[in-house]
Formats: C-alpha cells, structure tokens, sequence
C-alpha cells in the first residue's frame, strides 16, 4: 500500500486489506447548480461531516483530512455530531443537513438501519451521502468509503495477538458499541476464522465485552475482563477508544507485560504503551486519508463526476485514483502494523 505524505497530521498507514464498515461522504448539487469539485474556481460545494461522536481522537483526524480535501476542492465543509456514539443522537444532525440543503453528508453511521430513514429524507432533498468509517445498508447511500475487507482487519487483528500469545491461550475483545456495524463484522470474522484456521486451535475466545467507545467504560471492563478470567493471555480491542483505555488500565496493573493487547488505534494515542512495554503492536489505517478519500467522493458524486456504479472512477487529489467496487464500495488501501521500530514515524 502506499504511503502518503501530504498531511502533517498522517503520513501513513492504511490497514489490512480490510474492510469493515466505515466511510461516507456525499454531495449534491442541487439538479444543475453543480459547484465546484477540482479546485477550478466555479461555485462552491456545501458539505457536512457526521462522525459517531466528538471528541474522539480518531475521528479528530478523519475529519481534519477531510478538511484540507475540502480546502483542495474549494469547498465548504463543516462537522457536525452527539456527544456520544448512538443513532438517535446521528438523527437530528442528519435531518439538519436535509434542511440546509447541502450537497453531500459524510457519514460514519452508528448502525447499519436506525438512520435509514432520515438519510432517505436527506437524498430526497438532493444530499448525496457517503458512510465512511462504519456502513449503513448499502441502499441507503450513495458510496461507502471503506478502510479495508472486515476479513482483512477480523485477519490482522488475529495474527497480532497470535503472535504476542505464542499461538496459544484465552483472548477476550473489547468492542466498541454492541450494535456498532464495522466492530460486529470484524468480530463475526475473527470468530469464523479461530473456528477455521488450524493456527489458531490453541486460542480460546472466551469473552466480548463492549465499551460503547467511552473511555471510562471501556477502562473499566478492562479490568472486569482481567477479574473474570485470570488466565486471560490477551485482549483484541478494535476500537482507537477501547484499545488506549484497555492500554491505560493494563500499564499500570499487575498484567502489564503478562497480558497482551492489540487492536486498532492511532499512534498519538498508543505511543507512550507502545514505549513502555504494555503494547508490543497494533494496526490502522491512516484516518485522515479515510477522511479525505471520502471526501474527494462525495465531490465527485456532487459535480456529477461519478454516479456511485460499479467501475466509476475519480481522482482523489494527492492520494491518487479510486474506482468504485460492488455494491458502491471505494476502498482506500491495505494494512499497517505499528510498533517499537515505527511509531516514532508518524504523527496523528
């Protein structure tokens, strides 16, 4: 995959193969008043960014990429989102973005069917929509700009805490929401393949607990995991949330260096554990990237570039040309694996 460094916040890192659930960015043009998508100087496109929640660093990053794509394209863009991750809070913001009549809505949706119907409220009024991050039913958008496969990630994940285990030993997961689309893909992969692959028959799951991506909640079944299962030889967090809190709780407990822990998480956040022996590895794709690809999308959908059908292609600024998969997919890239040796790299 490659590396794109364009952006202070990220050089980086995209991960697996993977794709979970998890991009969106739509815009419309309002049937003939099509702004501006390459930066060329016409009218502006109006667009608006609706992360599971603020205040997460991760989403911090996806939308500060979407950002400088948007100040490529010269258009406007603006975030918006709940305090907490749930669907009902996304629902207000959603039928806002209807009202405003902006030309798209980038989106990472807190579950797959519960925002259906204000989004068909949205595209009624010509907002072309984008998930990103976390899909709905692909009939309710337009494109889903997905990170990676959920094979690729649920893979990934598995090989990292293989490797820190020897191959052997109870795991739990740490999840974010238990409705949460990308986290229950993820975990319904890595299930199927500890059940499958012989590499794995020495490894147990013998929990998943759900933090609803709140740190403190996420901190404290941490420890219940740990109280739960004392012979517990590692923990899966796929969420940047989970996976600090859980580093956080073990840094400072009797576990650090006995119990290993993995996931998805940003550098910033995992430095210092990744430095201090609680984490020895994790992996990611790079947010700001996912950000700013679906951003460039939903542009393109707006300007009337793209439709969203299999095989249309479009330019993505400095990360180059994507093309829509099946099913209205564009997948930003493969998979990066952070460690000791790397972590110094990168900053976001």
């Amino acid at each position: 995959m490659k590396f794109h460094t364009r952006r202070p916040i990220a050089l980086a890192a995209i991960i697996l193969t993977a794709s979970a659930a998890l991009t969106a960015c739509g815009s419309d043009d309002d049937g003939g008043d099509s702004g501006s998508s390459g930066g060329d100087g016409g009218g502006s496109l109006s667009m608006t960014m609706l992360p599971k929640n603020l205040g997460n660093p991760y989403f911090d990053t996806s939308t500060a990429g979407a950002k400088e794509a948007a100040d490529d394209l010269g258009a406007e863009l603006e975030e918006v989102g709940p305090e907490t991750a749930s669907p009902d809070a996304q629902v207000s913001y959603i039928n806002t973005v209807a009202q405003q009549g902006k030309d798209a809505l980038i989106l990472s949706a807190n579950d797959p069917e519960a925002l259906c119907d204000a989004i068909d409220e949205a595209r009624s009024a010509d907002v072309k929509v984008v998930t990103f991050d976390a899909d709905t039913n692909p009939e309710c958008r337009d494109l889903f700009v997905n990170q990676a496969t959920a094979e690729g990630i649920a893979s990934k994940q598995l090989e990292l805490i293989s490797e820190q285990i020897g191959g052997e030993g109870e795991i739990a997961i740490l999840s974010a929401a238990a409705n949460a689309t990308n986290q229950n893909a993820w975990i319904d992969m890595m299930e199927k393949e500890l059940a499958d692959n012989p590499d794995y028959a020495d490894i147990e799951l013998v929990d998943t607990v759900y933090g609803d991506d709140d740190d403190q909640k996420s901190f404290d079944q941490t420890e219940a995991l740990l109280q739960n299962h004392p012979d517990l030889k590692g923990i899966i967090s796929p969420t940047t949330v989970g996976i600090a809190a859980a580093a956080r709780y073990l840094s400072d407990s009797s576990s650090k260096g006995k119990v290993a822990l993995t996931g998805l998480g940003t550098p910033n956040q995992m430095r210092e554990y990744v430095e201090n022996g609680t984490v020895e590895s994790f992996a990611l794709w790079n947010p700001s990237d996912l950000g700013a690809l679906a951003t460039y999308a939903a542009a393109a959908l707006a300007n009337g570039d793209i439709s969203g059908e299999e095989g249309d292609s479009f330019e993505a600024g400095d990360l180059g040309e994507f093309t829509v998969d099946a099913d209205g997919v564009v997948l930003l890239g493969e998979p990066f694996t952070f460690n000791a040796d790397n972590i110094g790299d990168f900053d976001f």
